[in-house]
Formats: structure tokens, C-alpha cells, sequence
């Protein structure tokens, strides 16, 4: 598969809330690189980070505009979602509606995801979720 249609196959997957179809893209020793955070190695660190991750947020990607050079690749679009559940030393959560631009680098090898690096802007997320209702 090439990394465009890797990077497609994966936003399709993660609007669908599939984790099983997310996680057969990526290599056993994917690197996933949080934003503003550290690095996790593996299926099954991507799997528990994705797994927390939907228990505080829903949410959709659109606007997906992909480019490709290679075996690299990176994708910028709006992640548009509500915020379920209080988040580490984030606001309380009560339903927020929200909607950022971001952007993810991937890395391919072998026709599967070996590293995907996550950006975003924290404080204008923060600054969505705290806005009076």
C-alpha cells in the first residue's frame, strides 16, 4: 500500500472508530510521537493511548488534505469533536463542542504505518472547551 493510501486508510479508520482496522495498518514496532508529549513504541502502546483517548473525546476528521514524498507523508485537517470526560489537568468536561486545525507525519515501511507524530494547538483547544455556553 502506498503512504498515501496508508494515511488515507487510517483517517478513514479513525472516523469510523475502528481501532482493529487502524492498528492492521501499522508495523508491530510503530512509533507514535504525542504532541507536546514523549514517544510510545508498539501496537499495543497505540492501542491503550487510542483506547483512553476515546473515553475523553469523540471525534472527526475533515478537511484531510494529504501529501506524500516516498515512504513519508503528512496530512493536515480539522479535528472537530466533543470532549466527554475531564482529561488529566485539562477543564472539567461536560459535552464542549470543539474544532482545531492539526497535522500528523507518517513514515512507512514495508507497505504498513512505522511512525505517526501528532500536532496541534493545545491552548486553542483549551481556550474552545472553556468558552461560556
Amino acid at each position: 500500500m502506498t503512504i498515501e493510501a496508508l494515511i488515507r486508510a487510517y483517517f478513514d479508520a479513525f472516523n469510523r472508530h475502528d481501532l482493529d482496522a487502524t492498528l492492521a495498518l501499522m508495523t508491530e514496532d510503530v512509533v507514535h510521537e504525542i504532541n507536546q508529549g514523549g514517544a510510545e513504541v508498539g501496537k499495543d502502546a497505540f492501542q491503550k493511548f487510542k483506547q483512553t483517548m476515546d473515553v475523553h473525546y469523540l471525534e472527526q476528521i475533515t478537511d484531510l488534505e494529504v501529501m506524500v514524498s516516498q515512504n513519508r507523508g503528512c496530512a493536515e485537517f480539522t479535528c472537530s469533536g466533543e470532549y466527554l470526560k475531564k482529561d488529566g489537568n485539562f477543564p472539567e468536561a461536560h459535552g464542549q463542542k470543539y474544532s482545531i486545525r492539526a497535522a500528523a507525519i507518517f513514515e512507512a515501511k514495508d507497505g504498513k504505518i512505522c511512525r505517526v507524530t501528532s500536532y496541534y494547538n493545545v491552548p486553542e483547544w483549551v481556550r474552545q472547551v472553556t468558552l461560556p455556553a
